[in-house]
């Protein structure tokens, strides 16, 4: 690790909302290299839940090979349509990878469709959710130096938290940061370069057992030791619970059941998994959503598609 590579004055402290800039949407990137770890779902339940309270969403799905979130969408709409039910719905579109054999022209082609999906999304939302593929992709780089916060879904074991840092098997203590966190520092730097804002990190420990087991209470210490060490803010996640491999197939989120509805009924676990989805989103410190324009209710949040990129 480079010395230059320093934690951020007082990490361990959650910032206050972030400032929004005028006529700017917040970009929340929601990163981390390895699959699994449930980055598709908590993009659509953040998304749900700021346009529940108000706020105009865009989501962009920049794994569209794979495209879990384009197609959680997609079964929301259909969801809606054929039960004739009003869901709120994002802006969204998917940027796929370029398809040049040269190296240096993909990478441009590259910026360019993430700059075409981004730049309109910025202008019309208060929030644009980009969601990344699990892999290390130049798509996936550049859209973190994008982030003005980056939310990082790490599943509650040793083997997730292996792409944030070397651990001693022995002593759990921090041996030395891993390539995702080393890549993290990266696009910070590019970012401060082109004259940024610093971006607020955070790691979710996400799929959390309800047991107090000694993996749970290890990972809790090794993680907290890491946040001082190179500046980023722990939030609970989401808990492991089958509801939401469930409610994928309609496109639905726990923000979206009701007692007696149609769907999936509303239990007392769903309740309290709803609440933590709620806890997630407050521990964001985003910034306040714009005042709707006038003769437009706050609550009318669905929009268009934003038109596919590349």
């Amino acid at each position: 690790m480079s010395e230059a590579f320093q934690p951020a004055p007082n990490p361990s402290i959650a910032q206050t909302q972030a400032p929004r800039i005028e006529g700017r949407g917040h970009v929340l990137v929601i990163g981390n290299e390895k699959g699994g770890s449930g980055k598709s779902t908590t993009a659509l339940h953040i998304a749900v839940s700021l346009m529940r309270d108000g706020a105009r969403v865009a989501t962009l799905d920049l794994d569209a090979r794979q495209g879990t979130l384009s197609r959680y969408i997609e079964n929301r709409a259909a969801y809606a349509r054929k039960k004739g039910v009003d869901l709120p719905m994002p802006l969204h579109a998917a940027v796929m990878i370029s398809t040049l054999n040269d190296r240096r022209e993909a990478e441009a082609d590259e910026r360019g469709r993430l700059a075409a999906a981004l730049e309109p999304a910025v202008g019309a939302a208060d929030f644009v959710i980009v969601d990344t593929p699990g892999s290390d992709t130049h798509l996936s780089r550049l859209a973190h130096t994008w982030a003005d916060t980056l939310l990082t879904p790490l599943n509650d074991s040793f083997i997730d938290l292996d792409l944030l840092a070397r651990v001693d098997p022995d002593t759990l203590k921090i041996v030395r940061p891993s390539i995702y966190a080393e890549a993290v520092w990266k696009q910070r730097q590019i970012r401060a370069v082109e004259g940024g804002r610093p971006v607020d990190w955070i790691v979710m420990r996400n799929r959390l057992s309800s047991l107090a087991a000694r993996n749970k209470r290890d990972m809790g210490n090794v993680i907290e030791a890491l946040a001082k060490r190179i500046g980023f803010r722990v939030a609970a996640g989401l808990s492991e619970r089958v509801i939401y491999k469930e409610l994928f197939l309609s496109g639905l989120t726990l923000l979206d059941l009701k007692r007696g509805g149609s769907g999936p009924s509303l239990t007392l676990s769903h309740v309290a998994a709803r609440q933590e989805v709620r806890d997630l989103v407050a521990s964001l410190n985003l910034p306040v959503a714009a005042p709707a324009p006038a003769g437009v209710p706050a609550t009318e949040t669905t929009m268009p598609a934003l038109p596919p990129a590349g």
